[in-house]
Formats: structure tokens, sequence, C-alpha cells
């Protein structure tokens, strides 16, 4: 049988637990949002497609820049979250292992996909529709566990794809992909992108006040996060990627 994460909310469960954790804590707040921010660059005017989306902490900033944010979030719990956190976006529930069947071509400027690319079992599908829903002078940044930590972590073979169930300290059970970095750069080439920048980033200042020995390790070692960004392949044509939508599933509504 081939390995999957497979199709469950996980965060569903704790998703109010996880919204309290990752307002304002080290690795969220002052880590991994502060990198993808600035990857994504001016957002002013901008429509933003904030693929698991989570309670909106992303979103939240993304449209007090200026943003018109369009997210999804597997998980129901999560997507009300974060219309509450940004009633002036629109989110829906929406499962990665569909077409984005609900976005036309080329339709927003900007992709984020913040820390979910390992709970997707066939992320070059979904890479290939972000790069359908993308305009030709769009922007896809992603952040994803730091494949040489969870090699650290897990043991094994580094080069070898693998599902982990793992327990994290709040009790939250979790199942995802760990995978090496050539793996993630082979997905994003296949799904039309080209790397433009892969940042390993350091949690900035006030990160220190919060736990100095975290701050400290994560400005030494890679045990953390990383981030990319990417652009569409101009040498390649996004158009034959499109899904017929009398194919595909109807997508469950927008939360209004």
């Amino acid at each position: 049988m081939t390995e999957a994460v497979g199709n469950q909310p996980q965060y569903d469960v704790f998703a109010d637990e996880y919204l309290h954790h990752a307002q304002a804590g080290l690795f969220n707040a002052h880590y991994d949002r502060p990198a993808c921010l600035g990857l994504l660059g001016d957002v002013e005017g901008a429509t933003i497609l904030d693929a698991a989306c989570g309670p909106g902490l992303y979103a939240r900033e993304l449209a007090s820049r200026g943003a018109q944010v369009i997210g999804f979030d597997q998980s129901p719990r999560m997507v009300e979250l974060a219309q509450q956190r940004v009633p002036m976006g629109t989110f829906r529930i929406h499962d990665l292992a569909h077409p984005l069947d609900w976005l036309d071509d080329h339709a927003v400027d900007r992709v984020l996909f913040a820390l979910a690319l390992e709970y997707v079992d066939d992320r070059i599908a979904a890479l290939r529709e972000f790069r359908r829903v993308l305009r030709p002078d769009g922007v896809l940044v992603l952040s994803r566990l730091h494949p040489t930590g969870d090699w650290l972590r897990h043991g094994g073979s580094y080069f070898q794809p693998r599902v982990i169930d793992e327990t994290w300290s709040r009790g939250w059970q979790l199942r995802y992909w760990l995978t090496p970095l050539e793996q993630t750069c082979d997905e994003l080439h296949q799904a039309g992108f080209l790397i433009e920048r892969l940042v390993e980033p350091r949690p900035d200042q006030a990160a220190a006040a919060i736990d100095q020995d975290k701050y400290d390790r994560l400005h030494r070692e890679p045990t953390g996060f990383l981030a990319i960004r990417a652009i569409p392949d101009p040498r390649r044509d996004a158009s034959s990627w499109s899904i017929p939508r009398a194919a595909v599933r109807q997508a469950r509504p927008a939360v209004e």
C-alpha cells in the first residue's frame, strides 16, 4: 500500500488552541510569518490566495497591508476563525486533493502556502493548480518544515520520502510527509515553477524575549522552517493543465 497522509482535517480538533498558540508564538509570529510576508513583498492592491489559511493570521496581516484575500482550508473550524478575523476576505472549505475549480485561470496575483505542503499527498497536482490560477507575473510563496531538521529528529534515510506520525508537545497528533529538499524543488519544477529565492529564516529579535534558547538555536541550526519564492516558468504553458469543470467535484461554498 502506498503511504499517504489522507484527507482528514487534522487541525480541526485543536483549531482554537492553535489560534491561541500561533498568533503570538515564537515559531509562527516571529519566524515563519515574517519570512513569508517578506518574500511576498508589497501586496497593496494585490489579490492573494491564502492556501491552507488556518485561522487567518497571515490573511489578517495581508489585508492590513491592502491586499484582497481569498482563502481556504481543509478544516471547517479554521475557515470560521479566518472569516471572523478577516471579515473583508472570502474563505471556503476546500481540500487540496481536489482542483481549485472555483477559481479561473490567472485569477490571483500571489499564492501563499505556509506550512502545509507536507500534509498534501499529491503535491505536484496541488502546485499545478497554483500555477494555473496565478497570473503570468505572479508569485508563489511557500514554507515548509526544514528537511534537515526533520531528518535530525527522525533519523533514517534523509533521501527516502516517508509519512511520519508524531505527537507534538501540546498533545496534537499529526501525520505528514517527510521529504528531502531536492524533492520539493523537483515538485516545483514539475508544476511549472522557477525558484527565485530560497530562505532559511532566522527568528526576529522579539523572539529572544519569548525563548532565548530557541532563538539562539534557530540562529545556528537548520532545525525549523525554510521558505521559497517561486514564479511561473514563462517557457511553459499552464493552459494545458486546466481541468475541465464538469470533471471535478463541486467545491463546498464559501463562508459569507
